[in-house]
């Protein structure tokens, strides 16, 4: 698997991007806060309350539909830690910021060939039995993937109902000077969980996105 840069003035407008939406909807938010001071001091109480944490958990065989003879298998054990990865703009971190680790094994009958690697969870979004997170490769038979950030998808369950999703199995294209590339995935950026569980399964613990805190990049504007 290849993975191409971006040029990096779309690097710099995406988080420029990021922090104008949070900003927007944390301006929303904090005028709403301070309406009356009932709503500030129930914001005071809520903020004091430890936030609910998401999580995936589990293993399981899937069936890929472009190499149905394949083995391939998935491990997930990911948490929620909301504003613990301090980067660029966001001193603070991110509200889906997480942790974990993603194991992935790939067996193919047609090379005889097997490969197995590592990921450590960064980021993590959860809706009802659903989830995406994002992992940064932490072990591979192939160096060159050792720091690079794969997309994936979770929904809750086993044979006949769960599924997963992994941004490498389906497009993942970008078009910079007229070429296709294949861009860097972003936190927390992974297809529908297209491919159906066949052994094992999968249980998301869903959470409701944490309160900003004080001090985040345009929360008190």
């Amino acid at each position: 698997m290849s993975v191409f840069s971006t040029p990096r003035r779309r690097t710099t407008a995406a988080a420029l991007a990021t922090a104008t939406v949070f900003a927007a909807l944390a301006t929303v938010s904090s005028a709403s806060a301070s309406s009356s001071a009932s709503d500030t001091a129930h914001e005071a109480v809520h903020a004091k309350k430890p936030a609910a944490v998401a999580q995936v958990s589990g293993k399981a065989r899937i069936s890929y539909a472009y190499s149905p003879k394949d083995e391939i298998r998935f491990s997930v054990d990911a948490q929620s830690a909301p504003f613990s990865r301090p980067v660029g703009e966001f001193p603070m971190g991110m509200p889906t910021d997480a942790r974990g680790k993603v194991t992935i094994y790939h067996w193919s009958p047609e090379k005889k060939e097997a490969r197995r690697g590592e990921a450590a969870v960064d980021c993590l979004v959860t809706g009802g039995d659903t989830a995406t997170l994002t992992a940064v490769v932490t072990k591979s038979q192939d160096p060159g993937e050792i720091g690079t950030r794969m997309g994936f998808s979770v929904r809750t369950g086993g044979p006949g109902k769960g599924r997963f999703g992994f941004h490498w199995g389906v497009s993942n294209l970008d078009v910079v000077d007229g070429k296709a590339v294949m861009p860097h995935v972003g936190t927390c950026m992974a297809p529908a969980p297209f491919a159906s569980v066949t052994e094992g399964g999968f249980t998301v613990k869903h959470a409701e996105l944490p309160p900003l805190p004080a001090g985040w990049p345009g929360r008190d504007h």
